[in-house]
């Protein structure tokens, strides 16, 4: 489960690079914690790591289930999908919050075939 683990590492390395930008759009944007309203480019970064954060256990449940019960190959393959969709969202998002749905398509997508990979790898054993 090498490979499983090594997504893992990059599902949580997006995670923290999206914290990352958050805590630098405060800084930039002067919003003192736990202040959470200021201007949109602030505000952007902050939704962008909450949703982050929010979408977590939706991947990493199915990631891990489908690794052990699918194969490593597979699971390791949604959850880089899932950490470009997430770049692509957050990346679309800090430019304009209407460019972020491809991003999130995507990720929803690898997350999707997560959960599906982890029921046909349980339907198999």
């Amino acid at each position: 489960m090498h490979l499983t683990a090594w997504a893992t590492l990059a599902v949580l390395g997006v995670y923290f690079w999206t914290g990352v930008m958050a805590g630098v759009a405060r800084a930039k944007y002067k919003v003192p914690a736990p202040g959470m309203d200021g201007p949109l480019p602030f505000q952007s970064a902050q939704r962008v790591q909450a949703n982050t954060l929010e979408q977590l256990p939706l991947v990493l449940a199915p990631l891990w289930l489908c690794g052990t019960y699918l194969g490593d190959t597979w699971a390791a393959a949604g959850g880089l999908l899932w950490c470009l969709g997430r770049v692509l969202y957050a990346l679309g998002y800090y430019r304009d919050p209407s460019k972020r749905e491809a991003g999130f398509v995507i990720g929803m997508l690898a997350c999707g075939a997560l959960v599906a990979g982890s029921a046909v790898g349980l339907l198999l054993h």
